[in-house]
């Protein structure tokens, strides 16, 4: 009696079919975009995102565990939601805590194949078509979840960190899922070739969905998260409006049979399960290797000797310039250049991440939230200027942090030919800048702003002949007088930040001046 209790009348989960797979790429792309148009489009930032996908994906989900049966609606809406959530929980492990995408991928799949066996040990078949009690469900779910979270620390790992880009890991992806399809056709068991199918629509969906939203510079379509999102959805509500109708994907197979079926030849699928798993280890750790050769090619000893003592110092002025240029397109109320310069910024940080992040990848994921959080904001649908100017500023602090150690850390040869290019043409800056450090500490913004004025009509009257003796260190004091102006001229400047900007616009200026 107990154990009929705990049967189900149906299965919970639909037939596959080639509609199957359709929609869950449909659903694997949407968690990608959405996540993304939440998180940037709107400006609800990473956390919220997280926390108001987290309670809807459990509402549904206590849907889908109350109904008795396989209901498209519900089921589909289900997958959407764990695709997001599953999206969000890999993003706040790098973003947020750091964590590399590597550790994640291992974590991830130790945690999906532990579910895996536990699922086997406790009902002895792994197949979608005996879903029939709440313990199998449950082992489904979390199947699903860790499957997405999977997929996503492994499509970013391979098309963002290792530089592979979204159509080709896209690409890569087809191809190994129709190998999959083809060992299928050849033998492979059914239930194997499923999950393997089936986790590899995650990285394909994600690619997918990353090619056809972000912008044009990064080597995608450009289409922006909210109709790449919308496009999807009107696809996703069509098909399940017609399954819903036609309920040809509803199965009510017999779990003896599918038990049975499973148990046929357990020595045979562990065999294939092993040689599986072994090949993708070899695939996967080999491209890996590969890759990150390509990305991060190995320098002579003296270049890396340098890279390690001078860490990110000197690597992120070009980062620095383009911050504090959308910096002053927001002062002016320019959001159209501002979201220009993030797109900018995206592409540059994207493309300098696999260098950047093995130098430094603690530095670099410090920075990297502040990025995500400039992006966000500005990109968000009705940017507010006092936002945005908040996550900028926080921003240029940590770039500057990180690149202002470079005089420092240069040797004294090398410091001594890039100061003798300047010395004694910077005066005049070194005393405007003071008087605008004088200002702020009484507190007199109104003449800092003159200042900043002098400051900027000077500079930019020089730049032909400073830029000509020496056009890195011009370089490298632009970027820290644009952080000052930017700071001064804010509509409620901060003292502190200002001074934090001005002292170390001085320390560079009077490096360059001896």
């Amino acid at each position: 009696m107990e154990a009929n209790q705990n049967k189900f009348l149906l299965s919970k989960v639909p037939e596959v079919t080639i509609f199957f797979w359709i929609i869950k790429v449909l659903c694997t792309t949407v968690g990608e975009t959405f996540a993304d148009f939440l998180n940037f489009s709107l400006g609800f930032g990473l956390t919220l995102t997280t926390i108001i996908m987290g309670v809807a994906f459990f509402v549904v989900l206590i849907l889908q565990f109350r109904a008795t049966k396989y209901v498209p609606g519900i089921y589909w809406l289900t997958v959407v939601l764990i695709s997001v959530f599953g999206t969000l929980v890999t993003d706040n492990l790098t973003d947020s805590m750091g964590v590399p995408l590597e550790r994640s991928t291992v974590v991830f799949s130790v945690l999906l194949g532990l579910t895996f066996l536990f699922w086997y040990l406790s009902e002895k078949t792994l197949s979608i078509h005996s879903i029939y009690t709440r313990k199998r469900e449950v082992f489904y779910w979390l199947t699903i979840l860790f499957t997405f979270a999977l997929g996503t620390a492994v499509g970013d790992l391979f098309s963002e960190q290792l530089g592979l880009g979204y159509l080709y890991t896209g690409i890569t992806v087809v191809v190994i899922i129709a190998c999959v399809f083809l060992a299928w056709k050849l033998k492979l068991d059914g239930v194997l070739a499923f999950w393997v199918a089936y986790i590899l629509t995650r990285p394909l969906g994600a690619s997918l969905g990353d090619y056809l939203s972000q912008p044009k510079i990064n080597g995608a379509l450009g289409l922006g998260t909210t109709v790449t999102s919308v496009i999807f959805l009107i696809a996703i509500l069509a098909i399940i409006i017609f399954l819903a109708v036609t309920k040809i994907d509803i199965t009510a197979k017999s779990e003896t049979v599918e038990t049975n079926r499973a148990n046929g030849n357990k020595k045979n699928v562990l065999t294939q399960t092993v040689v599986v798993l072994c090949i993708f280890l070899v695939v996967g750790i080999g491209g890996y290797v590969r890759l990150n050769n390509i990305a991060s090619p190995t320098d002579s000893p003296q270049a890396t000797s340098a890279s390690a003592q001078a860490k990110l110092a000197g690597q992120l002025t070009d980062f620095i310039k383009i911050e504090s240029d959308m910096l002053s397109h927001v002062n002016s109320k320019d959001f159209a250049s501002a979201k220009k310069g993030a797109d900018d910024l995206e592409h540059q940080w994207d493309t300098s991440e696999p260098k950047l992040r093995k130098i430094d990848g603690t530095t670099w994921t410090k920075i990297d939230g502040t990025i995500d959080v400039v992006l966000a904001t500005v990109r968000s649908g009705n940017p507010d200027a006092s936002q945005c100017k908040s996550a900028l500023n926080n921003s240029l602090s940590v770039l500057n942090g990180a690149n202002k150690l470079a005089s420092k850390t240069a040797s004294p040869k090398t410091t001594l030919n890039g100061a003798n290019k300047l010395a004694g043409q910077l005066t005049e800056f070194v005393k405007i800048e003071n008087d605008m450090l004088n200002y702020v500490n009484s507190k007199d913004f109104a003449s800092a702003n003159k200042g900043a004025d002098d400051l900027e009509h000077q500079w930019d009257t020089s730049e032909p002949k400073l830029r000509k003796m020496d056009g890195t260190t011009w370089t490298k004091i632009d970027g820290t007088i644009d952080v000052v102006l930017a700071a001064v001229r804010s509509g409620n400047p901060d003292a502190s930040h200002c001074k934090s900007a001005l002292n170390n616009s001085l320390s560079v200026l009077n490096e360059a001046n001896k």
